[in-house]
């Protein structure tokens, strides 16, 4: 989508430091961390959540965790969380699918 901003980021238009990145997905640490890590996963395609991408292509969504999961094992502790919001309602303010990991055991995220 031309006006998505994680579809920006996730085709270079928009530079950010990316933290990884995998066939499908990038990450990039959040603007606004919850926690001492804070990154998003997006997939480099456009779904507009995660239930849209679980329906439409699964295996991009088991790309997207298994690199969050990757980078939280190196960037934390250990122990971490995962988090999708999906619509208004719950939270989700870009409206293209992303994944927030998080951690308050970091080992580093810079």
């Amino acid at each position: 989508m031309s006006d998505c901003l994680f579809c920006k980021i996730a085709n270079g238009e928009i530079p950010v430091s990316l933290i990884g990145e995998s066939e499908h997905a990038v990450a990039f640490k959040d603007i606004h961390p919850k926690q001492p890590m804070h990154f998003l996963v997006v997939p480099k395609q456009h779904f507009a959540d995660v239930a849209e991408l679980a329906e439409s292509n699964p295996a991009v969504l088991t790309d997207l965790v298994q690199l969050g999961v990757s980078l939280s094992k190196k960037h934390s502790d250990g122990s971490f969380r995962l988090q999708f919001n999906t619509g208004a309602g719950a939270g989700q303010t870009v409206f293209h699918a992303h994944g927030h990991f998080m951690s308050r055991g970091v080992v580093g995220l810079d």
